[in-house]
């Protein structure tokens, strides 16, 4: 067509302008899921904005830090929507590659790197000062540490530094600001850590099931599902009430993640020398359990399961169990709550994945049993597992009511647990430090990872209103941060 040019007339001239314009939009059309002409749907993407916790945030290795922000999912998203009219996507970027605040908790800073035996913190000071309020508004809205009920509290800021540094005034709360900038789409991932956080603690913290002021909880424990319900739905009606569209997440099971799957229940590998000597230790507890049997204080399964053997060779670790039955009779018998572990516990990965055996070793787990922080076991699986599916119901059944998209991130979680998701010629895996899911502190998304999460909200985003985009290829996304960025 260009050699012709010459030959046109002033009108065909301008005709053949208007068809170059239609080979650059076939350009675009490469962008699409279908082939197609690259659409919106019925959504409007012109104002997006996110709301949520770390995973939204950008979180990665322990810590937030500019790389990780603009790798989050929810920047993944953004640079989709633009192709179709979206805005401008701010974020409250951290100062530095290091993470974490001036003189702040070292259990979210500097973020860690592996250095080929081990994840340990990158060197480096973090140079982030919290009490630095930065202009906003802000697009991206995720805060590290929140839970539900955060996003409608005021003054949240003053309790949350991520927060705090980009929220519009010290009495705020999220959703306010979120909806102080009249969204026309919106993503929502939050409620993880309404059963995260007890955990991570090994479950130190409180089921608050049945309590419905949440200003009495504390840091570690479980959000009441009427209050997640209250919380959730009060949310998604605030982000609808000017019509915006959105997308929303449920919460994956904690047995997805390997900050919970890496530390082997069966770890500690004995000889016969060894295994003597801890039966000889634990003989008195053994003779302890058959005489609280013998007087109905224990039932016959109990002491079965509270029983302590060793054998040569790998064995289960022995922990604090704090559902077993008590056996205190002051003068008579006083027996500690000790069992070995079974497949339905999960020994924690040590504070911020630093080492996963940090906590065994030099006895602990066989002659010292392991205190309960290190430990979720399947008592607090079980609590942890009614949380998480009351909250998921509320998820599911908001996004139903509202017309959202929905993204079972629970499901996909399991999948990467469980073989993988295959994408883009690699098999993305929940193995610690090698499968390309996850980063180093075990819970958040990997550079992958967060790729195959915005590519499972695209999707759902197609499915639900219509339009067209193209995930991103997941191989161009590193597996892990290096030392240096």
């Amino acid at each position: 067509m260009i050699k012709n040019i010459k030959w046109l007339s002033i009108f065909a001239l301008t005709l053949s302008f208007i068809a170059c314009d239609d080979t650059e939009e076939t350009t675009v059309v490469s962008n699409s899921s279908d082939g197609l002409a690259l659409t919106a749907g019925t959504a409007n993407f012109s104002k997006y904005v996110s709301l949520g916790n770390s995973l939204t945030a950008g979180f990665s290795d322990g810590a937030l830090f500019i790389e990780g922000q603009k790798g989050s999912f929810t920047n993944i998203l953004a640079t989709k929507f633009a192709d179709v009219g979206g805005g401008t996507f701010k974020i409250p970027y951290m100062n530095d590659n290091v993470g974490g605040f001036i003189g702040g908790n070292p259990s979210f800073g500097p973020r860690l790197y592996f250095n080929g035996a081990a994840p340990v913190p990158v060197s480096g000071t973090p140079t982030t000062n919290p009490t630095t309020v930065l202009a906003g508004p802000f697009n991206n809205m995720g805060v590290p540490g929140a839970k539900s009920f955060h996003l409608v509290a005021n003054g949240y800021g003053q309790l949350n530094p991520y927060f705090g540094r980009f929220a519009t005034s010290p009495t705020t709360s999220v959703i306010a600001d979120a909806m102080a900038q009249t969204p026309t789409f919106f993503s929502l991932w939050i409620g993880n850590n309404d059963v995260l956080a007890y955990a991570m603690s090994g479950g130190t913290g409180a089921n608050q099931t049945g309590n419905l002021n949440p200003a009495t909880y504390g840091m570690n424990d479980i959000t009441d599902p009427n209050v997640f319900t209250n919380v959730y739905n009060g949310l998604v009606n605030a982000l609808t009430s000017a019509g915006a569209k959105g997308v929303v997440a449920n919460i994956p099971y904690v047995s997805s993640v390997p900050f919970f799957t890496t530390v082997a229940y069966n770890a500690p590998g004995l000889n016969a020398a060894q295994v003597a000597a801890l039966n000889a230790g634990y003989a008195q507890y053994n003779m302890g359990l058959t005489l609280a049997n013998a007087n109905g204080l224990i039932s016959a399964s109990e002491k079965a399961a509270r029983t302590i053997n060793f054998a040569v060779g790998q064995n289960a670790v022995v922990i604090v169990d704090e559902y077993l039955t008590t056996v205190d009779i002051p003068g008579v018998i006083t027996l500690p709550k000790y069992r070995q572990t079974t497949a339905a516990d999960y020994i924690v990965l040590a504070s911020g994945g630093v080492s996963a055996q940090a906590h065994l070793g030099a006895g602990n787990g066989t002659q010292f049993p392991l205190a309960d922080a290190w430990v979720l076991s399947k008592g607090e699986v079980a609590e942890i597992k009614t949380a998480t599916d009351a909250y998921n119901a509320t998820i599911s059944a908001t996004a139903t009511a509202k017309g959202l998209a929905f993204v079972d991130t629970n499901a996909i979680m399991q999948q990467i647990a469980n073989g993988g998701i295959k994408a883009n010629g690699f098999t993305v895996t929940s193995a610690f430090v090698t499968g390309g899911g996850f980063s180093l502190d075990g819970v958040h998304p990997s550079p992958r990872g967060q790729a195959l999460i915005a590519n499972k909200f695209l999707e759902a985003i197609n499915t639900k209103y219509g339009s067209n985009f193209k995930g991103v290829d997941i191989g161009l996304y590193r597996i892990l941060f290096p030392a240096q960025l």
